[in-house]
């Protein structure tokens, strides 16, 4: 028989830290629509998550109506961002044929696509009892919707059971600020509502609420699926759920500052050689929150500053390996991006301010308060929303006169893009008369060596239309400095790289680099 040990406020791993279709050839269609923010997390790595950005903007009140905007696309790859109104169910989804979709009657589907956005608007967008299919695709952002009541068994079914569900070589997915919900478990016919298989990487899922399931989302559908991870799961809200918040199997799991309300079996379970940092979180009258179950393939963890209320544990056994009750680190975790932890304390106020659909796209400051985007989601789909970063950057600095050796000389350059008439060589030149833009109002521009440089310093030369930026290493993708408007010279640590890149993330127009010098000091 098992025993269980309750815990009630302890802190664990660690110390706390303090119409019907889309107007598609409407002349009022506009360019350069976004979601809202910027992607944070995983979903900010491998080139980083921008959707439909920088492409047009169509409205969508029914199923075939974004199917017929996928389709409709100069090609696969063609950004759109599509803003949802209204309820989209079976009755309003017809599968929809074209050079630029693959699509079907019983799910939305995002499959062979990339560079999409999905954004609810106006009164609310809801996928009742319709799942959202995401496979062979990559660059989609999801923000702002419900998903509820999806199953795989009764009637309707759709998507396996999963509210959103990925799999099939998926890369770089952002999926915010969303509800995700169903009314109960695999008996009543449901499945995941968040699902990532068959090597789907760089996924991020923040200001969710996931609730009334059995089961919270997985990443791996079997112990030999290990070819998922990279995954970031932060300020979300997990209410009634029965397990899987998620299932690790194999690659790495990032989950911060989550607010777990009654996990009735099982919480984060890492599994077949998978790794999770698990850092800040809420767990409240929940059981066997962290640990290794249903299986005796191992899973690690490393854990601090979570806050355990009312938890209680189930004994160990050959399948059973729970980390409680202190939750002691049994691996370590290196995460590649910046980001900020709220005081694990505040953390279930902060999440019921912030998560969730339809509550203006608030996000946490990192010091436990909510602040509210620039710009909400639009009401009018000839209206552009201002991308606003979702973690306040630092202020871009004036661009001072050069000293020291510019190591940009004698370097290479590649980047995401390159406007006609540009080059990438044009920024390592040393000619203020030449440039690079990229192919829209975003992209990167990279300098690289092919040994090591120790660079702390970069001048960006003109920078003109850039709005919100990042510089990156893009040796591990850790983000060395954000900021805003003007980018000029901009310093960080000292870091050992042989190639560093310069990524605009918003931009009031196309921008314009005229030189990417590196020093060392």
């Amino acid at each position: 028989m098992k025993r269980s040990v309750a815990t009630r406020l302890l802190v664990a791993g660690g110390t706390a830290a303090l119409a019907g279709a889309v107007a598609l050839a409407a002349p009022s269609l506009q360019a350069s629509a976004a979601a809202v923010g910027s992607a944070t997390g995983y979903a900010s790595q491998n080139g980083g998550t921008t959707g439909g950005n920088g492409g047009t903007t169509v409205r969508a009140t029914t199923g075939t109506a974004i199917h017929t905007a996928l389709c409709t696309r100069a090609s696969g790859s063609t950004p759109i961002t599509i803003e949802v109104e209204g309820t989209i169910n079976h009755g309003n989804t017809t599968k929809v044929s074209g050079d630029s979709c693959n699509t079907a009657a019983d799910k939305i589907e995002l499959k062979e696509i990339s560079n999409v956005t999905i954004i609810g608007v106006g009164s609310g967008a809801i996928f009742d009892q319709l799942g959202i299919h995401i496979r062979d695709s990559s660059n989609i952002i999801i923000q702002n919707v419900t998903v509820r009541n999806v199953k795989k068994s009764g009637s309707p079914t759709s998507n396996g059971g999963d509210a959103i569900g990925m799999e099939s070589t998926v890369r770089n997915v952002w999926v915010d600020h969303v509800n995700l919900e169903a009314s109960g478990g695999e008996d009543a016919g449901y499945d995941g509502l968040f699902d990532m298989k068959d090597n789907t990487q760089y996924v991020t899922l923040s200001y969710a609420k996931l609730s009334n399931s059995g089961r919270g989302g997985l990443i791996g559908s079997s112990e030999t699926d290990t070819t998922n991870g990279y995954v970031t799961f932060h300020h979300n809200l997990y209410t009634n759920i029965d397990s899987r918040t998620p299932l690790l199997r194999g690659g790495i799991a990032h989950i911060y500052n989550n607010s777990y309300v009654s996990l009735n079996e099982s919480g984060i379970n890492s599994r077949a050689g998978a790794k999770a940092k698990v850092e800040n979180n809420y767990f409240k009258n929940s059981m066997n929150v962290l640990g290794t179950f249903y299986t005796d393939a191992a899973g690690y963890w490393q854990a601090s500053g979570n806050i355990l209320d009312n938890v209680t544990w189930s004994a160990a056994d050959s399948e059973t390996n729970p980390a409680g009750p202190s939750m002691p680190s049994n691996t370590t975790v290196s995460i590649p991006y910046s980001y900020s932890l709220d005081n694990a304390a505040c953390v279930p106020a902060l999440v019921a301010a912030t998560a969730g659909a339809n509550t203006g796209i608030k996000t946490s400051n990192g010091s436990c308060s909510s602040q509210t985007p620039t710009t909400s989601p639009t009401t009018s789909p000839t209206t552009t929303p201002t991308t606003a970063p979702t973690t306040a950057p630092t202020t871009a600095p004036t661009t001072s006169a050069p000293s020291g050796t510019n190591l940009s000389i004698g370097a290479g350059a590649d980047g995401s893009s390159k406007a006609s008439g540009t080059s990438y060589g044009n920024v390592i030149d040393a000619s203020t008369s030449t440039y690079w833009s990229p192919s829209g109002t975003t992209g990167y521009v990279s300098v690289k060596w092919s040994a090591a440089k120790s660079v702390s310093r970069i001048i960006i030369r003109d920078g003109s239309g850039v709005s919100t930026w990042q510089v990156k290493n893009a040796d591990t993708g850790a983000v060395l400095k954000t900021g805003t408007g003007t980018p000029g010279t901009i310093s960080f640590t000292s870091t050992s790289l042989k190639k560093i890149t310069f990524e605009i993330l918003t931009a009031s127009t196309t921008p314009k680099i005229t030189e990417f010098e590196t020093y060392a000091s």
